[in-house]
């Protein structure tokens, strides 16, 4: 009787070897896609955000403002144009985003508001975050800004002097983790009263954070909310910045967009989607948030 041809355990024993290898291999490669496709989803979202903007100022004759009187985000007003009407229509736009009459349309996650690369999916249980923010200028004060998305701004394109390819709408950013100690700048951030707006400096803040006092982490807490840090920001930092943000009762202060790697997405005015590294300096930022300087900007 004739024996079938098989493996000897050795052999068996080097085959199991080349499957875990490439298995090993194989793994890092797929992680990779995954996150190359986490970053391109980050930048759609972006693009879709650039596109409703100038959708809403074609059929409004002007722009959103970055946070209006009562409160409302620029990401509330373009819902309509992001295939988001019927949360639009829900939301009682004469009371304030914090009022119980917008309670269950604050709570709505809005995927394209969301990173999917930003491990923390939520800041608050009843509040949808957002990983965008709008930019109010190069000025800690959201009021008086000279961005695209200041306080109650209502901008029409055509009054950005510096042009929409040379000016930052929209920045990525990481939402805060709830956080109540100093742990780390990407997450939490020091909450001043409004009154220390006034004669604001660059190194507000970091006293506060060594000495572990006034520590807030909402950072993007609710889309629905445009006030500083939650629907806006200020080029007053550069990207990953080693100060902390910090924020003046929601009415400015310093910030700096943050990230788990070494870049940012950033929209620009006329709709296009950049990278912005962290070796970028604040001068490059701060030309990019103005829309009148009137300077050139390097490239970067």
């Amino acid at each position: 009787m004739s024996r079938r041809p098989g493996f000897t355990l050795f052999q068996l024993l080097i085959l199991i070897a080349l499957f875990a290898l490439g298995f090993a291999l194989f793994l890092p490669a797929v992680g990779q896609a995954r996150l190359r496709a986490a970053r391109m989803a980050s930048a759609n979202n972006m693009k879709q955000i650039g596109l409703a903007v100038h959708n809403y100022h074609d059929v409004n004759g002007l722009m959103p403002s970055g946070v209006d009187a009562r409160g409302f985000s620029a990401n509330a007003y373009l819902l309509p144009y992001i295939e988001q009407a019927n949360v639009f229509q829900r939301i009682d736009f004469k009371k304030a985003p914090t009022d119980k009459a917008n309670a269950e349309m604050r709570a709505v996650v809005i995927k394209v508001f969301v990173n999917p690369l930003d491990p923390v999916k939520s800041v608050t249980m009843d509040a949808g975050p957002t990983n965008y923010l709008f930019c109010a200028g190069d000025k800690p004060e959201l009021k008086n800004n000279n961005g695209m998305f200041f306080a109650e701004s209502k901008m029409k394109l055509v009054q950005v002097p510096d042009g929409l390819s040379n000016t930052m709408m929209c920045g990525e950013t990481l939402k805060g983790d709830s956080g109540v100690k100093a742990m780390s700048v990407a997450r939490q951030h020091v909450e001043l009263k409004a009154d220390a707006l006034k004669g604001i400096k660059p190194e507000a803040g970091v006293d506060d954070w060594k000495n572990d006092k006034n520590i807030a982490a909402d950072r993007c807490a609710s889309w629905m909310d445009g006030k500083f840090l939650q629907g806006t920001f200020t080029g007053t930092r550069a990207v990953n910045d080693e100060r902390p943000d910090v924020s003046c009762a929601g009415a400015g202060g310093y910030s700096g967009l943050r990230s788990l790697s070494n870049d940012v997405w950033i929209l620009m005015g006329d709709g296009s989607v950049r990278k912005l590294s962290s070796k970028v300096p604040l001068n490059i930022i701060q030309l990019l948030a103005n829309a009148a300087d009137g300077l050139p900007i390097p490239d970067f």
